[in-house]
């Protein structure tokens, strides 16, 4: 198995709109590197594109263990949990990035839309 030609090629589906197909070739590089930050990473957002939202949050979940600073990682969990409309936990994530990166429009806005359908929930 060529990790990085599949790797690469899994890259390219993603970018033409195919995260399933990336997806499937970044499962088992994933679990032949399972420390591979940036392989995990991909594979999340492939899971999160193709709406296997249960799956992008087990990759995420695992990102954040790992290095719970990666902002990034962060904002797609709540983003996932947000979808999954699991609000007052994807508050906490939102609130994660943001607080990292206050600069960041998507951070915020997300957050933002967040934060008002917790506090309509009250």
């Amino acid at each position: 198995m060529d990790l990085l030609a599949d790797y690469r090629r899994a890259t390219m589906f993603f970018e033409a709109g195919d995260p399933t197909g990336a997806a499937r070739l970044l499962e088992p590089i994933v679990e032949a590197e399972p420390g591979n930050a940036s392989v995990r990473q991909l594979l999340a957002r492939a899971y999160f594109q193709s709406a296997q939202l249960n799956r992008a949050e087990e990759q995420l979940r695992e990102l954040v263990d790992r290095d719970p600073s990666d902002h990034y990682a962060h904002h797609v969990l709540g983003r996932t949990l947000e979808r999954l409309n699991r609000h007052a936990d994807a508050l906490r994530h939102l609130r994660i990035a943001a607080a990292m990166h206050s600069h960041n429009d998507d951070y915020t806005t997300a957050l933002r839309r967040v934060e008002g359908r917790v506090g309509a929930g009250r």
